[in-house]
């Protein structure tokens, strides 16, 4: 619980033309040889990622991210997507070249694509020692580009302690981490947390947002006691205190909210996290589609992470069930998990989407921003599920 998740970290991406120094560069700023480098052209081929402290910015992952401008036909083009991709996740961005490579198209237009989503960057000069860059030069640059450049070696290590200095100063456009509960209650309240153990659960652990919350609480001053539905009544009626809040899993809402006078406030991890990440009341509104889908209407149903599917999954078996049973229609059923996405969303009734817990907010925020620009409802599992359940919000 004191290691930051990735979702959690500033996510740093490194962006660049094939043989530009990106992967020495990240090499340089860790202190370690973690991205393979080689004089080939298009080496990497696939996104490295790496954590570490970086401060005053604190934990941050790093991403190397493939050539923006490899040329091997399909495959090339397939890590060009994955390039661009990543500019829907990154909070802040190195742009890395050479002195013969030089700031050209490629980085006039990935800086432009920068500043039009906000998002934070610097500009590094790698392979200084193979070809100086005089100071005339570099201020040429930075007038033509707007933007300060950084002379580095990463051989030599030249510029480099300047350089990392500089990109920590840098802040996202939003901050990354801030209370999923703990600000919204008062030192020393009583969070009581409902955590089912099923065959999903993880063996040894908790599942990453009862995790986190668990964490906010404590960070908070607040007290967090953690049960099972049949523990809940003897829980509740064994305080002298009445809880603050009441938060469980999305699965046993029905259930829980039988057991919680409704002068105990009531919510899901899932919603939390809606709250937490992404747009709720965008989410909330979404949810009333439910009530007007039709025979042969499609939904996605996204999930942030990709994990062995159990019998009874959530995702895949329970929420398709409980929508069929809630609507009486005969509605199709799409999957996406991981890092996949749809580019077109305009075949789906509506999409309904995980707690997102191992995306950062940055990306969840533009798939929220996807759906409503392509007039699609989006909505999340704890709030469709509260409804499906008849759990008034």
């Amino acid at each position: 619980m004191n290691i930051a998740p990735n979702s959690e970290r500033v996510r740093i991406s490194i962006f660049g033309r094939r043989n530009a120094g990106k992967s020495s560069l990240l090499n340089a700023i860790l202190g370690q040889d973690v991205a393979t480098v080689s004089p080939v052209p298009g080496t990497t081929t696939d996104a490295v990622f790496k954590a570490m402290e970086l401060l005053p910015l604190g934990p941050v992952l790093l991403v190397d991210t493939p050539g923006i401008d490899d040329d091997q036909a399909e495959i090339g083009a397939l890590r060009i997507k994955r390039t661009q991709e990543e500019l829907r996740r990154v909070d802040i961005a190195i742009v890395v070249t050479s002195p013969k490579i030089g700031l050209g198209e490629f980085e006039a237009n990935l800086i432009s694509d920068l500043r039009a989503k906000g998002i934070a960057f610097v500009v590094a000069v790698n392979k200084l020692d193979e070809e100086p860059l005089s100071a005339e030069r570099t201020n040429e640059l930075e007038r033509a580009f707007a933007a300060p450049i950084y002379p580095v070696s990463a051989k030599t290590g030249e510029g480099i302690n300047e350089f990392k200095e500089a990109l920590a100063k840098l802040k996202p456009d939003e901050p990354v981490s801030q209370h999923i509960i703990g600000d919204r209650l008062s030192p020393g309240d009583i969070a009581i947390l409902v955590v089912p153990i099923d065959k999903a659960a993880p063996k040894g652990r908790l599942i990453l947002p009862q995790q986190q919350t668990i964490r906010d609480l404590l960070d908070c001053g607040c007290n967090a006691l953690v049960c099972q539905v049949p523990e809940l009544e003897h829980m509740l009626s064994s305080l002298t205190t009445p809880p603050a809040i009441v938060i469980t899993d999305s699965q046993v809402f029905a259930e829980v909210r039988k057991l919680v006078p409704p002068t105990i406030k009531l919510t899901s991890f899932s919603i939390l996290m809606a709250q937490y990440k992404g747009n709720y009341e965008l989410q909330k509104r979404g949810a009333a589609k439910l009530d007007s889908l039709k025979d042969g209407d499609t939904i996605l149903i996204a999930e942030g992470c990709t994990h062995h599917r159990q019998c009874n999954d959530i995702g895949t078996v329970k929420l398709p069930n409980w929508i069929k049973k809630y609507t009486g229609k005969e509605i199709n059923f799409e999957f996406t998990s991981g890092q996949g996405w749809k580019e077109d969303l305009s075949k789906y009734a509506l999409i309904v989407h995980c707690g997102a817990c191992m995306l950062n907010r940055k990306e969840m925020r533009n798939r929220l921003a996807d759906a409503e620009a392509a007039g699609i409802p989006i909505t999340n599992y704890g709030i469709a599920i509260a409804k499906l359940q008849g759990v008034e919000l």
